[in-house]
């Protein structure tokens, strides 16, 4: 395991506690952070896409990424992740910043998604202003992958340029492009050179194939458990391919009743002691039928 990158591994993509006003519910953030801990989480990604990063303000963000970061002592070694990326490269310059200033591992950064017909010479100038001014040296951005959701992505030759470039700083990307073959491609044309963590828990073994090192995933905050047992047994020379087929089951359902946030502040508090956490407008609240058709269901898995 010596070749693996420092941050490999499996992550939650964590959703953000919010209480019934729509305030940060800073209180519960001990208990879940234990919670992810103890159910195998090597770290967790806040404010990506299950985190609802977007609807937040950089106040706001900045109050979150703060309160987690003065409670990770009670959970030592488990890394925090800061989803910094916005349209606007100096907000992003100063997220950034702010994120490895109070001590985060890493970033994981969308591409300027308003303009989405830019091209990979565009991107690569953002993105090396943005690590210029805001990596430190010793320290990782990841390009956060997911054309479907941002409508802009990261072409096999921007990676290369990125890495060629800085080869430490941009340690690689958060592939949720949920695209089999682009899996295959990545590990073809850069092998372990490359961290790549895979945001699709029903072909984690896939990706873990073809050289990704671990997942960000949304199902993460429930089935943690069985992606880190997945990730230990192919570490291992193992086959995970029986936990695998659980996981992709339960990945499946879970699609039917999305979006992420949804349906996972809704189930999280019937499986842990936590609160039934809000989520911010434009997304709504699941009613009670459907939160017991999707635990039927998942139960089942």
């Amino acid at each position: 395991m010596s070749d693996l990158h420092p941050l490999a591994g499996i992550y939650a993509a964590a959703v953000t506690p919010l209480k019934s006003d729509a305030t940060l519910d800073l209180e519960a953030v001990p208990a879940f952070l234990r919670i992810l801990a103890a159910r195998g989480c090597h770290g967790a990604l806040f404010f990506g896409t299950t985190g609802e990063g977007p609807s937040f303000s950089p106040k706001e963000r900045e109050t979150l990424l703060r309160s987690v970061r003065a409670y990770r002592q009670q959970v030592p070694g488990f890394r925090l992740l800061a989803g910094t990326g916005t349209p606007s490269l100096s907000e992003t310059i100063d997220l950034t910043k702010l994120a490895f200033d109070i001590g985060y591992d890493g970033v994981v950064v969308l591409p300027p998604y308003y303009f989405r017909k830019t091209t990979d010479e565009g991107l690569f100038k953002w993105f090396s202003e943005l690590i210029t001014k805001a990596i430190p040296a010793n320290k990782y951005l990841l390009g956060y992958h997911i054309p479907s959701m941002t409508g802009v992505g990261f072409s096999l030759d921007l990676i290369a340029r990125l890495k060629d470039a800085f080869p430490v700083q941009f340690a690689g990307i958060k592939d949720s492009s949920h695209d089999e073959t682009f899996a295959v491609e990545l590990g073809n044309r850069f092998g372990k050179d490359l961290l790549v963590l895979n945001g699709t828990d029903s072909y984690l073994h896939h990706a873990l194939k073809n050289h990704a090192q671990g997942a960000i995933t949304a199902p993460a905050n429930l089935i943690s458990a069985d992606l880190r047992e997945i990730w230990d047994l192919y570490q291992q020379g193992k086959d995970p391919s029986k936990v695998q087929a659980r996981v992709s089951e339960q990945r499946h359902i879970l699609e039917k009743y999305m979006p992420f946030p949804t349906v996972l502040k809704a189930i999280m508090p019937r499986l842990f002691d936590l609160p039934r956490w809000s989520v911010k407008p434009p997304l709504e609240e699941m009613d009670e039928d459907k939160l017991e058709e999707v635990l039927g269901e998942f139960s089942a898995a």
